[in-house]
C-alpha cells in the first residue's frame, strides 16, 4: 500500500465538488469526450461502491462506479479512477479500486466494466473484453475495454452495448 496515513471513505454529497476538481487537475478539460464520460453524463454514481481517498482532511484521490448495461445484463462502470498527479505510484488508485471491487461483489454485482490500461489493471484481476463482443457509445480503443467477473462466469454469453440503465 502507501506510506501515507491514508483513509478511504464511502463518498458523501460534499465530496463531488472537489472530486471534479480533482479530475480537472488528473485529467483536463478533454475528459469530457472521453465515451466512458458518456455512460455516466447525467447519472450518480452508487456511493455505497464509490470511495475517495484522503490524507489527512486532504482528498488525494476517488473513484465512483455507476451502473450500466452490457450485452443486456446488468454491469457496473469503473471509474474515473483518480489520484492526484503528486499522491501517484503510492498505491492509492489500488486501494481505491479494491475497496470498489469489494463492496461490489459484497453487494452482489457480478460484473464490472472499465476503461483502462490493461497492465493497470490486470493486478485486479481485470481481463481485455474480446474484440467485437461489447460496443461503447463513441469512439474508444477496443484493447482498453476491460471487465472483471466478481462472479466465474458473469461474462460468459455476453454480446451487445454497453449503455446507461434505463
Amino acid at each position: 500500500m502507501t506510506d501515507l496515513s491514508l483513509a478511504l471513505s464511502p463518498l458523501g454529497p460534499n465530496d463531488l465538488p472537489a472530486i471534479e476538481k480533482l479530475d480537472e487537475r488528473a485529467f483536463g478539460p478533454g475528459r469530457f469526450a472521453l465515451t466512458a464520460y458518456r455512460l455516466r453524463e447525467g447519472v450518480a454514481p452508487d456511493v455505497g461502491l464509490s470511495f475517495a481517498a484522503r490524507v489527512g482532511t486532504l482528498l488525494v484521490g476517488a473513484n465512483r462506479i455507476t451502473h450500466i448495461v452490457a450485452g443486456g445484463a446488468p454491469a457496473l462502470l469503473l471509474g474515473p479512477l483518480t489520484v492526484d498527479p503528486p499522491f501517484r505510484s503510492r498505491g492509492i488508485g489500488e486501494a481505491l479500486m479494491q475497496r470498489s471491487l469489494e463492496a461490489a461483489k459484497k453487494a452482489g454485482h457480478k460484473l464490472v466494466i472499465l476503461v483502462g490500461d490493461e497492465p493497470y489493471y490486470k493486478r485486479a484481476g481485470f481481463k481485455r473484453v474480446p474484440f467485437g463482443r461489447l460496443t461503447m457509445p463513441g469512439p474508444v480503443d477496443p484493447a482498453r475495454v476491460l471487465y472483471c467477473e466478481l462472479e466465474p462466469g458473469a461474462f460468459e454469453g455476453l454480446k451487445g452495448p454497453i449503455t446507461k440503465v434505463a
